[in-house]
């Protein structure tokens, strides 16, 4: 099995299976640590459903002095669906804990993010259907599917 289509089974259907979760556990305990590169950190986020705090990996994209998290399995992702129903509010974590809040981007301003992320997060580019050296119009023709947020202090 080639190495995308292994990281797209890990979400087929857009949501991790047993092992994306439990390699996602290990993650994010990692990036909370703040042992990885600074660019990697936990979100945490309360979940609709459970109303538990729900931890994942992200890797942040810093881009003109904001900072950003793309959804790499798009608008249909469980810690988006829990973002917006906690109206943007979370925590990043990376060695401390830093309250934040998830401010998503409009659909026009999101391809330059995109290219970005696609640069610095090779796990990924199995998930986004345009190749990481791509012109940004190709960015902005995917933007709508992939969402953005702005990480705000709260």
């Amino acid at each position: 099995m080639a190495w995308s289509s292994f990281k797209r089974w890990l979400y087929r259907g857009g949501r991790p299976n047993l092992f994306a979760r439990l390699q996602n556990r290990g993650w994010a305990w990692v990036h909370a640590l703040g042992v990885a590169p600074n660019l990697l950190v936990t979100l945490e986020v309360t979940g609709r459903r459970s109303g538990r705090t729900i931890s994942f990996p992200l890797a942040m994209v810093v881009l003109d002095g904001e900072r950003y998290l793309v959804s790499m399995l798009g608008a249909n992702a469980q810690w988006v669906k829990n973002v917006h129903a906690a109206g943007g509010r979370a925590r990043l974590r990376h060695g401390r804990t830093e309250q934040v809040r998830l401010e998503e981007l409009a659909v026009e301003k999101r391809a330059p993010v995109l290219k970005a992320y696609l640069q610095r997060a090779p796990g990924a580019r199995p998930h986004i259907p345009v190749d990481k050296d791509a012109p940004l119009a190709e960015f902005q023709a995917v933007a709508g599917e992939f969402p953005v947020f702005r990480v705000c202090i709260d």
